[in-house]
């Protein structure tokens, strides 16, 4: 399985759409991190870009979000990668936490391109 995190910082960047590069994390059949690679961001912002494709193109079937608008949830989910919200803090934590079963979607989206994320791994 392949984990995509955007990444800020080594940080869950608080808007997908925007961060810097995607950290994907490769898991072997343990569930556990076996590889760590980085993904330059495209331009542009996350529903207007490429990015789910490049993502699917790699492997990538799950990607672990601060958040994001309705728009890019739609192109990610259409493009089979499944996406939860509420993520934050370092990115190999909040993979490690999903990959151990503690991580569930927020449920909610970017109202506005102006939000501020919380100070947590994420949403249980």
């Amino acid at each position: 399985m392949k984990v995509a995190v955007p990444t800020r910082g080594n940080k869950v960047d608080d808007h997908f759409g925007h961060c810097e590069v995607y950290t994907i994390f490769t898991t072997d059949k343990n569930r556990e991190i076996e590889k760590t690679e980085i993904i330059p961001s495209p331009q542009g912002c996350g529903c207007k870009s490429n990015i789910a494709v490049i993502l699917k193109e790699v492997g990538v079937s799950v990607l672990l979000a601060g958040n994001m608008g309705g728009g890019a949830l739609n192109v990610l989910n259409n493009h089979g990668i499944d996406v939860y919200r509420g993520c934050s803090g370092d990115v190999r934590l909040v993979a490690e936490a999903f990959l151990q079963g503690k991580i569930s979607d927020s449920g909610e989206g970017c109202k506005s391109h102006e939000h501020q994320g919380e100070d947590h791994l994420c949403n249980h």
